[in-house]
């Protein structure tokens, strides 16, 4: 259904009754990633709430980097949970959604009652390790503005294929990705929120820790996040902290692991 928040409309799937649960999804997906955990979660009696992020899905794409700038996006998320009437969730993001939801613990840690991060840790201390620095080299070409959008769609997107290397939903993102403006918007998370200083290693401003309990979550078959940046997370969280690592799964959990990660997350927020 569509939500209007911080000046656009937002497609969200909100199932279920209870205490609520946002699921925020990353690049490049949509709520459609989370087709597994929904129902799973409404079973165990949660309201889930899932909404396409600006950019993605069926949600409004504004143009101009600075529309994607990470102050942005947590105004987007807390206007979405504002109209629901959700004045406390519990938080499970992947990939950027990761990022969102870290920064919403973050920056109103009154609005995040737990926090489960799939993929990418905290993101102080994301490129920390020399490893992270090497497995991010595609974050560099996306910086790059218009050669990104020139060399990602040639023969049939073979870069995009060739990157996520098999991905579940692959021919979703192709087709996603190559609605007008829509590449753009969903490079423009990389290029208002990352610099390529970041990506070399300079640490970033100090941030306040994350107090609630949170969950971290890592794939070893994840070719972009390494372990060491979600393991580092860990020293920038004062509240409860717990690991969970899944094996033989790639960067998709929610997809690649649906039924080990349904299980973790309904004990979790249990």
């Amino acid at each position: 259904m569509p939500v209007a928040a911080n000046g656009l409309s937002f497609h969200v799937v909100d199932e279920g009754s209870g205490p609520p649960v946002l699921l925020l999804h990353g690049f490049p997906d949509s709520s459609a990633l989370w087709r597994h955990q929904i129902p799973a979660l409404v079973d165990a009696g949660h309201r889930v709430i899932a909404p396409d992020l600006r950019g993605f899905g069926a949600s409004d794409r504004p143009e101009g980097v600075a529309e994607y700038a990470m102050p942005t996006l947590v105004s987007d998320v807390v206007g979405i949970l504002d109209t629901l009437g959700v004045e406390r969730a519990d938080v499970v993001g992947h990939d950027w959604g990761a990022g969102v939801g870290w920064a919403l613990a973050t920056m109103v840690p009154q609005r995040v009652q737990r926090y489960a991060a799939l993929s990418v840790g905290r993101p102080a201390t994301y490129f920390a390790e020399m490893r992270q620095r090497e497995m991010s080299w595609y974050i560099l070409l996306f910086l790059f503005d218009g050669v990104a959008e020139e060399e990602l769609p040639r023969d049939d997107w073979a870069v995009l294929r060739s990157w996520l290397r098999g991905a579940v939903d692959i021919e979703r993102y192709v087709a996603d990705l190559s609605r007008p403006g829509a590449l753009t918007a969903a490079l423009n998370y990389y290029r208002a929120n990352i610099t390529p200083h970041a990506v070399a290693g300079r640490p970033g401003p100090p941030l306040p820790p994350v107090t609630c309990p949170v969950l971290g979550v890592w794939s070893d078959g994840d070719v972009g996040c390494g372990e060491a940046q979600m393991l580092a997370s860990e020293q920038s969280v004062t509240g409860p902290w717990r690991y969970h690592r899944i094996t033989d799964a790639g960067h998709w959990i929610p997809l690649d692991a649906p039924d080990e990660l349904s299980t973790l997350l309904v004990e979790f927020l249990r």
